[in-house]
């Protein structure tokens, strides 16, 4: 069996290996040395009825404190490849790859296309399953394949971007993780269906960035919208942008003791969006000054895109709520974002998490989902 192969520790807590700090202790817990240990592991613990987790970066990943009742296999898997593809360079990366050093890499090999998602904590397998996206980029936009095992079938795959099912910080990853070999688990709360082995990307090689698309980057670059500046510009820019936000892990910051965003920005309906500008218009400041609702058009979803961070300030919900003596809060810079700044638990966690979702619904009638993994929790 696969698990002869490898070290296999028990009660492994998992709040060492997430950017929360939260987390119980892992049942199992155990280290793949590159795709063949990674995929026997799985297949093992499928065959016995034994729920899985694998885990890579930690960054997006909310644990219960009670832990994870089967096994947790950390991916570790790396190398990068590149080859040319035309005009453009085709980079194959392991989905262990740490993915701001990727791009870092890309950047330095004058590769173009996912500069601005610098800073971006977690590994590179995990960026399909999100459809990372940031400052006017998303993976989504130069994935050509993902090399991943099904768990269903039993074999390796190589599926093509339109297979993934791209959507808003989502993919056919999480929407189908309940049709896996595990799938009397519950899917929200182990790894789905597909385990990523690896990524292909599509990149431009020119030593400028893809066309700005995000208003507040180019304000930071003093640039008109659509303009393209170095590469290492746009980097620099990206990090200093994530920085002031708490956005990029630093050991001294307590704000960055978090699992990014916690509420993705919802879409909504043309009707929907009636009922919110109704709801915001009955609660007008006093002297009657209108009031402009942050939003977007997603047309690939065909709806509308309202900033969660807004609707969450609007609700009465500041950065650092509840306070600096409360073991879990908002973070001080980014209303997205829920911290531990030290002594917090999950519980907690998900009680913070809780609130701020039903404040936004009771005062908005939208609901906020979560961004992040729930493993062995729920709102």
């Amino acid at each position: 069996m696969g698990f002869d192969l490898v070290d296999v520790t028990e009660r492994v807590l998992l709040a060492d290996y997430t950017t929360l700090r939260l987390g119980g202790p892992a049942h199992r817990f155990a280290t793949a040395d590159g795709d063949d240990q990674l995929v026997a592991i799985v297949r093992d613990a499928d065959a016995e009825g034994e729920p899985v987790l694998v885990l890579g970066g930690g960054s997006n990943l909310v644990v219960a404190d009670e832990g994870f009742p089967g096994v947790v296999v950390q991916a570790t898997g790396r190398g990068i490849s590149a080859a040319r593809a035309g005009e453009a360079v085709e980079v194959t990366v392991g989905a262990g790859e740490d993915w701001d050093e990727v791009v870092q890499w890309s950047i330095g090999e004058g590769l173009s296309g996912i500069e601005c998602l610098s800073g971006i904590p977690g590994v590179t397998g995990a960026t399909p399953i999100q459809n990372v996206n940031a400052y006017g980029q998303e993976v989504a936009e130069t994935i050509t394949w993902v090399r991943a095992y099904d768990r269903l079938f039993d074999q390796v795959v190589l599926l093509t971007a339109a297979q993934c099912e791209f959507g808003y910080r989502t993919s056919m990853f999480k929407r189908h993780a309940s049709a896996g070999r595990g799938a009397a688990l519950n899917p929200a709360a182990a790894t789905g269906r597909h385990v990523v082995l690896s990524v292909t990307f599509r990149l431009a090689a020119d030593p400028l960035s893809a066309p700005v698309r995000y208003a507040e980057l180019a304000r930071r670059l003093d640039v008109t919208e659509g303009d393209r500046v170095p590469l290492a510009t746009a980097r620099e820019a990206v990090l200093q942008l994530r920085r002031g936000k708490g956005m990029v892990l630093d050991p001294a910051d307590p704000d960055t003791r978090s699992a990014g965003s916690f509420f993705t920005n919802p879409v909504i309906s043309a009707d929907q969006f009636k009922d919110l500008e109704a709801r915001v218009a009955s609660r007008l400041p006093a002297d009657g000054t209108a009031v402009r609702i942050p939003c977007w058009p997603e047309g690939n979803e065909a709806g509308i895109k309202v900033s969660a961070a807004w609707l969450i300030e609007q609700s009465g919900f500041h950065k650092g709520f509840p306070g600096d003596r409360a073991p879990v809060r908002i973070s001080t810079k980014h209303t997205l974002a829920l911290t531990n700044p030290g002594g917090g638990s999950t519980a907690d966690l998900i009680a913070l998490a809780r609130q701020v979702r039903d404040g936004v619904g009771d005062a908005f009638g939208i609901q906020l989902a979560n961004e992040p993994v729930l493993v062995g929790v729920e709102l």
